[in-house]
Order: C-alpha cells, then structure tokens, then sequence
C-alpha cells in the first residue's frame, strides 16, 4: 500500500480530508496518514501543540467530521493512520490546556500535578513568555535594568482573594507564585526540546498513559479503518521502550505501529521494540544518496572552507553546535542533571555533564539496550576533557548502576535534545557545503551513495522491517525533495556552480559566509521563489545557525540586512536573468532525479508514504513553508487526462511526476503480490553506472536514471542494456504503457521517454 500525509488545520479540515478521498483514491492511495486529530492551540498547522489529549479538534471538524472522514474513507475501501503525540502538551494559551492551567492555578495540589514533570524542588514554575500579549490577564508588567520583564503574579490556593502585593500574599501562603521570564534557562520543567510553550508530559505513569491515549484507542477500537499510530518523538520519554510495549498491548498484535525515530547510519531500533518500524528518514537520505555524485565532494569542500574562511569537519561543526546548545538554551535541562551528580563543584559537574551529552553517536541510549553508544559518549567525553575524568566515569558508573534511575533517564532523554538542537538545528545551518545532504535523518558527511550500498541498505530495510514507512517530503524536512533532487544536480558540475557563487556572492553579500552558501543553494533548488518567502526562510535559517543572529539574543541590524536581501537580488533584472538560466540548465536533470528517487521510493522495500502535494513536483523549504496550501484542483485535472492516456512531456508542470507516482501507487494496491523480495538488477555497458534497477519478485523491476549530466557527457547509454530476471521477454512498462523489446532491452530504448521504467510481467 501506499499512504498520503494529509496536514489537517481550520483551513483544511476533516470535510476538506473527505472530499480528497475520491481523488486520493483514483490516485492509488489505500491509507490516508492523518496529522495529529486532537485538540491543539488555536490556529495551528500542524497539530503537535495538544492542549486537550480528551477531545477531537473542533477547529478541524471535531467529532462529527472525523467519523464522516472514517465514513467515507471507508466507503472507498481505505484506511487510515493516526499521528499521536505522547511527549507533551500545548501551554502557550495556559487557559486553553486544562491540565496545566488546573496546575498553575493549584500548584502541587493539583489532580493533574504529576502528569507534568516540574522539578518542586526548584520553587516557583517559571514560564518563559516573549511580548505583553503573551502574558494575557496572567502577568502584570514591570521594567527592569531597562528591559521588559514579568513580575510575579498570584493564584489562590484557597478560597478568598487575598489583598496585599504579591510578594506578601506569597508570605502569608494564600497564593501560589507563577513566576514569568525571559531566560529559558530558568525553566523548572521539561519541555520539547527547546520550546518552552510545550511541556514535557510524564505518559511512563499508567494513569498519566491512560488519560493522554484514551480518546485515541477508543477511536481505534471504535474503528478497524484505524489501521494503527505513528509516535511522535518517542525520544523524549522516559523509558520508549516500555512505552511501545504498553501501546502495542492497548492496540493488539495487528494494527500498524510506527515511530518517529531519527537513526544515524547503521543504527537499528531496539530489538525489544514490539514496532513495525519508523517513519521513514533513514530510507529518505538511502534513496536520495544514490543520485549524489561523490565526485563532486572533492571540489565543493575546498570551495566551501575558502569560501567561509573556515576548514572543520562536519564532526567538529556538529560538536560546536551540541556544546552551545547545551550551555544555552538547553542550560536548564543540564542543570536539572547536573544535581543528581555528586561532585565538588557544581560549574564542574555541569561542565561534565554538557560534554557527556555531547559525546553520543546517536540521539540515545535505551538502557540496557544500547550500552555501545553509552561507552562512546564516556571515549569522546574523556578524549576531548581528559580534565573531568572524575566526573564523566562517575556519571557512566551511576548510569549503567541504575539503568531506570533519575540520573541515566533525565541524560537520555536529553541526549536527544541536545542533537536535535545542536546538529539538526544549529550545524545543518552552518555547515553548508551541500545543503542537499543536511536533511532530518541524513549524515552530510556522506557524499552520495555507491548504487552497492544502495541495494544492500534495501535489502536490509526489506529482510528486517518490511512494513517501515518510507518517505521523500515530511512535514519537517529542510527541502522538499524535488528541491534536493535539483540541487544533487549541482555535485555533477562543481566548477560550474562554484563560479556561479562565487560571482553572485561578491555582487550580493550577506552578513555571513556560511549564509550566503546556504542562501543561493536555496535559492536556485526553490526556484521560482518569492522574496517574501525565501526572506522568511532565510531569517530562520540564519537563526538556527546562531553565528551572527538568533532566537535567543537578535541582532537588528544583521536581521534587517538579511531580511532586505531577497528583494535586492530578485530586483537585479540582468542577475534574474543569470539565475533563470542556470536553473534551466539544471532543470532537466534535477526532473530526472526527481523521477528517479520517486520511483525507487514507491517501489522498494517498506510502506511509502506520500507527503501531501509531492505527487507533483514541489518546491518548498523549512516549515512553514512546506505547509503552504496544495492546488489540489489542479492534480485532479492532470490525474484525468493521464487517465484519458496522455503522456506528458517532463516540465514544470509536474504532471511526469503525477504519472509516476499514480502508476507505482496503483499498481501497489492492486497487485501487492509484486511487491516482496528484493535483489539488484544490474545494467551492463559503457553506461552501466547511470542505471539503478531492482526486482521485486522476478515479475516486478523498477529502474530509473542516475547522474544524467554525466550520462550526456558520455552520449547517452550507447550500447548499455538490462537483462531482466528470467530472460523471459514478455515484460510491460507500466508508466508508458508499452511493450518492452526483449529480456535484455537496450536503456536507450527502454528510458527514451522517461528516465524512470516500471516493467511487469505476467505470471
């Protein structure tokens, strides 16, 4: 089967979901995958924002429109796959999320106390909040050393209203402090990585578990077009393991489980984890990897350390980034560890305890299970600080003496966050020499991939989790992928490139090298973009990168100039016409990249998952940006003229890519037969290392084109051809509808339509 990610919101909503079912189907889709269905905070696209785990969203259609949305699904024989979120909880609007506001208002008293996890100990909880309307009828206001803060403000314990400031009420302990700042380092509770307006939730408590899954699982019970839940961020629990196992127990054996596991290369899921796999990053940057030419490393390296000013190693870069987060903006998750460390000095323990959480190869651990990433974080830790010997062993010995203890679950738990916020989210905007390969999941250290080792990591997939998900686009992807199929393009002609940046870098600078690196990659791999929206996304990005401006500590000056430059570049006509025409140079083989991964996608090894609008080709960057609304008028119209048998010329139009997709989608749920085993097919000739091609029981082969620029220089495939399994010679195309010339056909014939051939037979 195929599955569609539909981003419900107040503007697309259950109804909108129900009257796509009719063309999700024609397009070969049997499981519509679902954003998150519960309530979340007004207006929010994306539904990670839960603020009441017992209720369906009622801006999305509320309970009504989801069974009309099951209804209808199930109407037209397909399914449907619900994204959960376990970690935490919307309080940006404390009033909005009963939960927390009934433990604001009543502090340890509270039913729902222990359902978060607030550190007591530390005093007041403190909510970091950004501008006066924030503060809503909360907080009054208040000026100190010239800069806006909050002052504290009261809530009954007990009945009565009290009188006096605040701070007497306080001594008379009739009121509870809710104390409100700016430093997220003051925070008294676990959050979602760094955002501090979604608190972290304790679900490894049964009763907790139970009040946040209930009106899910009754949903599921309720009904079998449910056919299971993707987690979100299992990460950031306290034990994910037991966690998968008490949800599989309240799904039963047969309902698809997924999780939202980011895995660095090689690394598998914990064998104890009763789930049928991810949601799919580690087949992304697998599938993406092959149409990377390594050739171009070599070149696009050196260009970009004299480029910057600065040769590190993505290592380093990675490193640097996990260390600040850690000292920043993640001080107060490291402090909250650092107390359960005994020690001398409390800077020094810290210190220790920073450079632990730097040192894993992998988000976490899951003690017992994953001991070899624990070892490595204490060898790097040691080698880097050999001056905290002391304090790393005595962290590692308390850890693997107490596995389930406070002290080796809080250094789990944010391990994660630290190289999600430190590496994802700090050195993928900085590290900017390909920014095709800084994608979620992805290693940009890892230039491409050998169509070897793109067939063993197939195999694998397929001997070890048949029913993973796969995907391309995801809501949190840096670039959609027909945005990194284009720029893959750009690592077949690196001179070309390099001097194109080169020049249009010293006519436009930036206030940072490294940007300006980033800025026209992007710019050229969205292209055409707007100034708005790149501008946007650049403020963002150079935020992320925390080198010249932030989140955290703005600077104006450096935000204006950065925010200005979209409109300067796009208002040079003669340079528009320069980057116009280098993206027509490059369109033609970023389409066939296009083509090609979609196609290895839909048809290798796992579930394939289609991220909504990328049946065409789409170029979007960061959220928000790929969360804009899709034309889905549009694809209906082009979905019935494939149908009436037109063939598309490859454009911008994308209706090459709707074929694909449609003919691989339908072909999967109605003959899902053809889609079991997996062995390489290789290509032989003078061409041979442009094909990539698979079989998929020995009636079913997928083949698509690799480094096209190259394949040009040569002259084509010349005498290169495919010997297909059985030497049987009654193979059909699927995608053009045509009968295919013998069991060894030539690629210049078979690929002369489309770089992309999907070849049955009959049995």
């Amino acid at each position: 089967m195929v599955t569609y990610r539909l981003q419900f919101s107040k503007d697309q909503t259950f109804q909108t979901g129900a009257e796509l079912v009719p063309y999700l189907e024609q397009l070969g889709i049997a499981t519509l995958y679902s954003s998150p269905l519960l309530e979340s905070g007004a207006g929010s696209n994306h539904g990670y924002d839960v603020v009441n785990p017992g209720w369906i969203s009622v801006e999305r259609g509320g309970i009504e429109g989801l069974d009309h949305l099951l209804r209808t699904l199930r109407e037209a024989g397909m399914t449907m796959l619900i994204d959960i979120v376990p970690n935490h909880v919307g309080v940006e609007v404390p009033k909005a999320n009963p939960w927390w506001w009934d433990v604001l208002t009543h502090g340890r008293a509270s039913r729902w106390a222990g359902h978060f996890d607030i550190d007591w100990a530390a005093g007041p909880i403190l909510l970091p909040i950004l501008d006066a309307d924030e503060a809503g009828a909360l907080a009054q206001l208040t000026v100190q050393d010239g800069e806006l803060r909050y002052y504290e403000h009261a809530f009954p314990l007990a009945p009565g209203t009290g009188s006096g400031t605040p701070q007497e009420v306080h001594e008379r302990q009739h009121y509870r402090l809710v104390s409100w700042k700016r430093g997220a380092a003051e925070l008294t509770y676990r959050r979602f990585f760094d955002v501090s307006t979604l608190a972290a939730v304790r679900v490894e408590i049964p009763e907790v578990f139970e009040d946040a899954h209930r009106e899910v699982l009754r949903w599921v019970r309720a009904h079998p077009e449910i056919v299971g839940l993707r987690v979100d961020h299992p990460d950031g629990l306290s034990d994910p393991g037991a966690y998968v196992r008490r949800l599989r127990a309240a799904l039963g054996p047969d309902k698809w489980l997924l999780v939202e596991k980011i895995t660095h290369l090689g690394e598998e899921l914990p064998a104890s984890w009763p789930v049928d796999g991810t949601s799919g990053y580690e087949a992304l940057a697998d599938v993406q990897g092959v149409f990377v030419d390594p050739d171009g490393a070599g070149l696009l390296t050196q260009f970009a350390a004299e480029h910057t000013g600065v040769r590190q190693s993505i290592r380093e870069a990675e490193y640097d980034g996990r260390r600040e987060v850690a000292d920043t903006i993640l001080a107060a998750e490291v402090r909250r560890i650092a107390a359960l460390v005994p020690g001398e000095s409390p800077d020094t323990v810290r210190d220790a305890v920073a450079e632990f959480l730097c040192g894993f190869p992998v988000y976490r651990s899951y003690l017992p299970e994953g001991r070899d990433s624990l070892d490595t974080a204490l060898s790097v830790a040691r080698t880097r600080r050999p001056d905290l010997k002391v304090e790393l062993d005595t962290i590692y010995s308390a850890m693997l003496a107490e596995p389930h203890g406070e002290l080796a679950t809080r250094v789990q738990q944010t391990s994660g966050m630290v190289m999600a916020k430190g590496v994802e989210d700090t050195a993928f905007y900085r590290w900017n020499r390909f920014v095709a390969l800084n994608e979620v999941g992805g290693d940009p250290g890892r230039f491409g991939l050998s169509p070897a080792g793109f067939h063993a990591a197939l195999a694998a997939r397929e001997a070890g989790s048949p029913r993973t998900m796969t995907t391309l686009s995801t809501h949190d992807t840096k670039r959609s992928e027909d945005v990194r199929a284009r720029l893959a393009v750009l690592a077949e002609i690196p001179g070309e490139w390099t001097a194109r940046l080169r020049d249009w870098s010293a006519r436009y600078p930036l206030p940072d090298r490294s940007l300006e690196l980033l800025a026209w990659q992007c710019l050229v791999g969205a292209w055409p973009i707007s100034a708005e929206r790149l501008a946007s996304y650049l403020g963002k990005a150079s935020k992320e990168a925390k080198l010249v401006t932030s989140h955290v500590d703005a600077v104006p000056e450096v935000d204006e100039a950065i925010a200005a430059w979209p409109a300067q570049v796009l208002g040079d006509a003669a340079l528009v016409a320069e980057i116009q025409a280098f993206v027509e140079r490059i369109a033609g083989p970023g389409w066939s990249n296009s083509l090609g991964q979609k196609l290895l996608q839909l048809a290798g090894p796992g579930i394939p998952d289609v991220y909504q609008g990328t049946e065409v080709f789409e170029y979007s960057l960061v959220d928000p940006d790929n969360r804009r609304p899709v034309d889905f008028a549009a694809r209906r119209a082009l979905l019935a003229r494939l149908d009436e048998g037109w063939l598309p010329e490859i454009d911008s139009e994308g209706a090459a890519k709707l074929l694909v997709t449609a003919t691989a989608a339908r072909l999967r749920r109605f003959r899902p037969e053809l889609f079991q085993h997996y062995r390489a097919v290789p290509a032989d000739g003078v061409a041979a290392e442009h094909a990539v091609a698979f079989a998929r029981t020995d009636r079913l082969v997928a083949v698509a084109t690799r480094l096209p620029v190259g394949l040009a220089a040569k002259g084509g495939w010349g005498d290169t051809v495919l010997p297909l399994p059985g030497g049987a010679d009654d193979w059909h195309d699927m995608i053009t509808d045509t009968p295919v010339d013998g069991a060894t056909p030539a690629l210049g014939t078979l690929l002369s339509r489309y770089p992309v051939a999907l070849l049955v037979r009959p049995a």
